[in-house]
């Protein structure tokens, strides 16, 4: 994959959500008392704790019975404003999708990402933005055609009409979903074979050997045992912690930069004694696939000359080292196939070779190269002189037992489900203060800055990025001075780093209110590359974000539609 499944830190998320919350209520909290205080004087300070009070009296005297009947009404409503016709819509998409999206017969792999990619960007490409659309504009609407007045005159409260919105949307979407879900899911089962042919990697030497005997005369038998691997399948790999040695074998942070500037992989250099060292943790008999060891990598080439053709990529070795008893077993050497998946099983009773003239000695994987802490060790070697390897963590895995494809297809369905929820909590939080045009347009804004700036955001609160103050890029872009040279010490310096330390904290501020919905997008690539969708890297880290703003937009929708006049048009 081209990220890093780093596990997620729930305990670190809780404790910022806590400095960052209590911060917001602090400072909320202050501001309200100083307006009380400017309005109302000693009184308006008792109004502001009452009106704290109104909001933990209303949750306590919740009505699931008044909740359900406004979440029906919502449901109701959404439905007279023709709601279903998304279906039409996703019923043509998927009668045409076939013609436009037939590949090539000699890369099925590559087909059936398009096919599952295409599925979940249309489920949410469709049902995200009607929601959106429907969350933002309903109570507003309701607001301006006062019919907002049978529901406040009853014996309602605030509270519960904003979590009868929330639920009432969140159902409808959830309904919606399901069925696209079901639809998508048997179109990709329809559209793709159940098997694929397969064999495990094989050593340079036995790739040479049957390119020397390639023959087309092949029994049934041998054609049956091709037919092994499915496309559609959920992966469960067992990642590593990743070290690396550098040419002299010495241990360093990282391997060689030849330039890129997407700094995901290391180069090692062949020939030499750099390498690249994976750890695996926690490493038993119940990893093996019918009592072998698979493991996958994804190793990019770096070429230096154009070397041996015929073999059609780099030859590497892996070494298994069990560092309690110095143990070390080599493999045959591999060739690189970039761009696919390399797929090497190891019998369980690998060969030790000797080449001090004795026998060869077999060693048991699971009993003699894992040490006591259940530790594999892998060692990965390049073989050819002025050639380089690259890899991450994420590009040498041991495969475990695979789970069906619907298990992880229904896991980045509820991925997408997540995102929906948090947008409709954001805009009908949003079009509680704000009408519905408006709603929709900052609602929208939020979305995307979520998906697609909070990385850009991140750089240059980091520090890294040079000149990443507003006023200094201007004040350098009007006198032309380039972002390496020192401002000219002065009160101009001193104004400009002031003015620039507010913006920075403001904008430390949003990034902190605004959802990071590139969170959900990782699920998608977890499926569409046939891995099963990691609970601590993916799915763990989605939950928490979608939970985080329940309470927020809770207590932003209650004041907000306990202060506005729904009188107003």
């Amino acid at each position: 994959m081209s990220f890093d499944p780093i596990p997620y830190d729930t305990f670190g998320a809780f404790i910022h959500f806590l400095s960052v919350f209590g911060s917001a209520m602090l400072l909320a909290l202050i501001v309200c008392l100083i307006v009380g205080v400017i309005t109302r004087g000693t009184k308006g300070v008792a109004d502001v704790f009452l009106a704290i009070g109104d909001f933990f009296v209303q949750m306590i005297h919740l009505s699931c019975r008044r909740i359900w009947s406004l979440s029906v009404l919502t449901i109701r409503e959404s439905l007279r404003q023709k709601i279903l016709y998304v279906f039409i819509v996703f019923a043509v998409l998927f009668m045409f999708a076939g013609w436009f999206l037939s590949g090539t017969a000699d890369r099925p792999d590559l087909q059936v990402q398009s096919y599952i990619d295409f599925v979940l960007k249309a489920i949410s490409w469709l049902v995200i933005p009607i929601m959106l659309l429907l969350s933002c504009w309903s109570l507003p609407e309701d607001i301006r055609l006062r019919t907002i007045h049978t529901v406040v005159t009853k014996p309602v409260h605030r509270i519960e009409i904003v979590l009868g919105r929330m639920l009432g949307f969140t159902l409808l979407g959830t309904v919606i979903l399901l069925v696209m879900g079901t639809v998508g899911y048997i179109w990709i089962n329809r559209q793709v074979p159940d098997i694929v042919k397969y064999q495990p990697m094989p050593s340079a030497v036995e790739q040479l050997e049957s390119e020397e005997n390639s023959s087309d005369d092949k029994t049934e038998e041998e054609k049956k045992l091709e037919l092994e691997d499915s496309l559609l399948v959920s992966k469960v790999p067992l990642y590593g912690e990743i070290s690396f040695t550098d040419r002299e074998g010495a241990p360093t942070k990282l391997g060689i930069n030849v330039g890129d500037v997407w700094m995901h992989r290391s180069y090692i250099e062949g020939a030499t004694k750099a390498s690249a060292i994976y750890k695996f943790k926690g490493v038993d008999e119940s990893d093996a696939i019918k009592g072998d060891l698979v493991l996958q990598s994804s190793f990019e080439a770096f070429r230096t000359h154009k070397g041996n053709m015929e073999m059609g990529g780099i030859l590497f070795q892996l070494t298994f080292v069990n560092e309690d008893t110095g143990l070390r077993v080599e493999s045959p050497a591999f060739v690189n196939k970039e761009y696919s998946d390399n797929r090497m099983v190891f019998n369980r009773k690998i060969l030790q070779k000797k080449y001090d003239g004795s026998e060869d000695v077999e060693v048991d994987i699971f009993d003699e190269l894992v040490d006591k802490e259940g530790n594999l060790t892998v060692e990965v070697h390049c073989q050819e002189a002025g050639q380089l390897l690259g890899m991450a963590r994420s590009d040498l895995f041991i495969r475990t037992p695979d789970r069906p494809f619907y298990v992880g297809y229904s896991k980045a369905v509820f991925g997408i489900w997540m995102p929906m929820v948090l947008v409709i909590m954001l805009g009908v939080t949003i079009s509680c203060f704000v009408k519905g045009p408006v709603a929709i347009l900052t609602t929208l804004t939020v979305v995307l800055v979520g998906f697609m700036s909070k990385e850009y955001m991140n750089e240059i609160l980091s520090g890294k990025m040079e000149a990443s103050g507003a006023i200094e890029a201007w004040y350098r872009l009007i006198t032309h001075m380039n972002s390496q040279t020192e401002l000219p010490p002065g009160p101009v310096k001193g104004i400009i780093g002031v003015v620039d330390a507010g913006i920075i904290n403001f904008l430390w501020l949003c990034q902190q209110v605004i959802p990071n919905f590139g969170i959900f997008s990782n699920m998608r690539e977890y499926v569409i590359k046939g891995f099963d969708i990691s609970w601590s890297a993916a799915l763990l880290p989605g939950i928490v974000t979608t939970a985080a703003y329940i309470l927020p937009c809770l207590i932003v929708s209650f004041y907000s539609l306990k202060l506005r006049e729904l009188e107003a048009k």
